[in-house]
């Protein structure tokens, strides 16, 4: 019997969901990544020069933006050009008694703006921001290790998020332009 009752809780809330769907789409919410805007979106994106950021964490946060922005390659005439600024911030957390921290934050902040080459008009100023911990051991190794990857972590959060910022812009503009 208790299987009947959690099956009708189950379909109950599946209508529920069903209905605020039907909602959400009359209301004119187109989703980022749908059929449509998906390749107007990337063939936008691919036009996309990323310009060169400073030091290793430039370099591994201009990777993963390549993998995300650029993903069939460097585009051979670019119209934008992608500029980004990091700064890296350290704070310690969680101290002992004996006043030894145990655990630390990481701000990883990316300004960014989006060049249109031809015109040199700037499109899009804004900042992707991450934040990720890491706990501080005795070994120093290990700790400079759990550092590394937290730096690691935040800089592909960060590429996710100024390519999720770009692809909105895209879609945007080709709305606006389409009515």
């Amino acid at each position: 019997m208790s299987w009947y009752k959690n099956r009708r809780g189950f379909l109950g809330a599946g209508g529920s969901a069903g209905a605020a769907l039907l909602f959400v789409a009359g209301c004119g919410f187109h989703p980022l990544y749908g059929r449509k805007s998906l390749g107007e979106v990337d063939a936008e994106l691919a036009r996309i020069k990323i310009g060169i950021i400073p030091d290793r964490v430039g370099q591994q946060l201009h990777n993963y933006l390549l993998d995300r922005i650029n993903r069939k390659g460097r585009p051979a005439s670019p119209a934008y050009l992608l500029s980004v600024d990091i700064s890296v911030e350290k704070s310690t957390q969680a101290i002992k008694a004996n006043e030894a921290a145990t655990r630390a934050k990481l701000v990883f902040t990316a300004n960014f703006s989006l060049q249109d080459i031809a015109t040199e008009k700037i499109l899009v100023k804004n900042f992707a921001r991450s934040v990720t911990s890491y706990n501080i051991v005795t070994s120093a190794i290990s700790t400079r290790t759990a550092e590394l990857d937290a730096i690691d972590r935040a800089a592909r959060a960060a590429s996710e998020e100024i390519r999720m910022l770009l692809a909105l812009y895209f879609q945007r503009s080709a709305a606006a332009a389409n009515s």
